[in-house]
């Protein structure tokens, strides 16, 4: 029922469609240069079909490598350039750079004390200093729907492990998106987590990291 479907359209191995001649056919037939424009021509196809059935596509910044269809939303999550290349174009963005909104990264340098995770490390005082808006112009910003986190599961085994990698960098990236730069303030932030945010935390019996 969503007006939004999300492609994917990451992680495209070009070098097995060098190999593939199903893939190399359809290049020949479509007059298409190489494997870049072979996903651009996917991307296009399911952007025409989902356009004709009231939805619009949503992908990630890999769809932006060739021509990017008209109507996409690009997720940025290779860090921001994809988000600010795709907004320059006129196209929307969700901001989710992995520098910023990945919640399966430990949330602290001090990894042997903190549940098991992926990647580098993501503090919540990183989470709160994001600016989704920074380096963009006035037109460029009309174009940013949003932020995201992405909490990818392969390593988190149990609901109390997702709720501590979510809580509480999910307020952060909260603040992040509602509030405007010159209204965040990191210790009016903290102190209303403690006083409010880790209480009804606790109510709910969520697993959370403190600080």
């Amino acid at each position: 029922p969503s007006e939004f479907i999300h492609i994917g359209g990451d992680e495209c191995p070009k070098d097995s469609w060098k190999q593939c001649p199903l893939c190399q056919e359809r290049i020949r037939t479509e007059g298409l240069k190489d494997e870049f424009e072979l996903q651009s021509y996917t991307v296009r196809r399911m952007e025409k079909w989902l356009r004709e059935h009231g939805r619009k596509i949503i992908g990630w910044d890999e769809i932006l490598e060739g021509e990017l269809a008209k109507g996409a939303t690009v997720m940025s999550w290779r860090g921001t350039d994809g988000g600010i290349k795709a907004s320059a174009m006129g196209f929307d963005v969700i901001m989710t750079p992995n520098t910023y909104c990945y919640f399966d990264y430990y949330q602290s340098q001090d990894m042997d004390k903190e549940p098991f995770g992926i990647g580098g490390d993501l503090p919540l005082e990183k989470v709160y200093g994001y600016e989704p808006l920074e380096g963009l112009d006035a037109e460029q910003r009309k174009h940013i729907l949003g932020v995201q986190a992405n909490l990818w599961t392969e390593y988190v085994a149990t609901p109390e492990h997702l709720e501590y990698m979510l809580l509480p960098r999910m307020t952060a990236l909260s603040e992040v998106q509602w509030c405007r730069p010159e209204d965040k303030n990191l210790d009016r932030y903290k102190a209303a987590l403690q006083a409010e945010s880790f209480k009804i935390f606790d109510i709910l019996g969520y697993n959370y990291r403190k600080f």
